[in-house]
């Protein structure tokens, strides 16, 4: 049996496609009234720049048979000398090690300021060096050649060397005494400050045995004096000699305070750690609280 117009399935599926006209007209309209956002990974339109046909890039490739690799601080993986490794064991060990103050004194130096102004004053009274030296000697084997006399007068220099200067320290003939706080074995010059105040002559201890070797035509001096000096420069080495005094011959605190005894500083934290445990037994030994 065939359905009629009139069956109840024509008449659903009529109410079913008359729907779905008027939703999609619906749909239209709102589209046609409304503006759609444009998709978020749209690709944007590149603007495309010109290349330099000479300049052309060639990126560096660091892989196995490529290219040099970049330079990097390699300090802390070098196997240095042992003399490097010996210099800085030394200085470590001075640091952890209780240092005597016979030895410990020789870290108390003078400053810039100072060292400025008595390198400055002792330059005026370097030795002659040997080429002048070689040449004064040969004017005066001419002149005593041509029967002419020759004078010679004492010369106003820097004494250096230990032995001669330890002399003129106990012949109380040095007027200033200049140690090098470097020297090595410092066992040579420790008992030097004893026997400059024992003797009262003024003394100081100064950074570097290369800088008074300069001063001598040296590679390095560990000590040198001045015996005498002109009349212009008296006040001059009179004022450094009183503030020396003051700071090294007088100061009774630098020949007392000991030295070293300074830890690491996994040590320092160490023992930071078992004081704060102690005060806190401490206080709870008490009945107080600690935070």
């Amino acid at each position: 049996l065939k359905p009629t117009a009139g069956h109840p399935k024509f008449i659903a599926v009529g109410v079913a496609l008359n729907c779905g006209v008027e939703s999609m007209g619906k749909a239209a309209k709102a589209k046609a009234g409304k503006k759609v956002p444009n998709a978020p990974l749209a690709d944007k339109q590149k603007q495309r720049t010109q290349k330099n046909p000479f300049f052309e890039k060639t990126p560096r490739s660091f892989r196995l048979g490529g290219d040099i690799q970049p330079k990097r601080d390699l300090t802390r993986f070098v196997r240095w000398p042992k003399f490097v490794r010996l210099q800085r064991m030394k200085k470590i060990m001075l640091l952890r090690l209780k240092v005597p103050p016979a030895i410990n004194q020789f870290n108390s130096t003078i400053d810039k300021n100072q060292a400025a102004t008595l390198l400055r004053l002792l330059k005026k009274y370097q030795p002659e060096t040997r080429e002048a030296k070689k040449a004064r000697l040969a004017e005066m084997a001419l002149q005593k050649k041509d029967g002419q006399e020759t004078k010679t007068k004492k010369t106003q220099v820097i004494k250096y060397g230990l032995n001669h200067v330890t002399t003129l320290i106990e012949n109380k003939e040095a007027k200033l005494v200049v140690i090098a706080h470097d020297v090595d074995p410092i066992e040579m010059v420790c008992w030097l400050p004893a026997l400059c105040r024992k003797k009262d002559v003024p003394y100081c201890i100064i950074k570097g045995k290369s800088r008074l070797g300069q001063l001598v035509h040296k590679n390095r001096a560990s000590v040198v004096t001045l015996s005498s000096i002109r009349t212009e420069d008296k006040s001059e080495l009179d004022k450094l000699a009183d503030n020396f005094k003051a700071q090294f011959n007088d100061n009774a605190d630098v020949r007392r305070r000991w030295g070293g005894g300074i830890m690491g500083i996994k040590s320092q934290h160490v023992m930071q750690r078992r004081e704060k445990a102690i005060q806190i037994e401490q206080a709870k030994k008490l009945g107080l609280q600690i935070v």
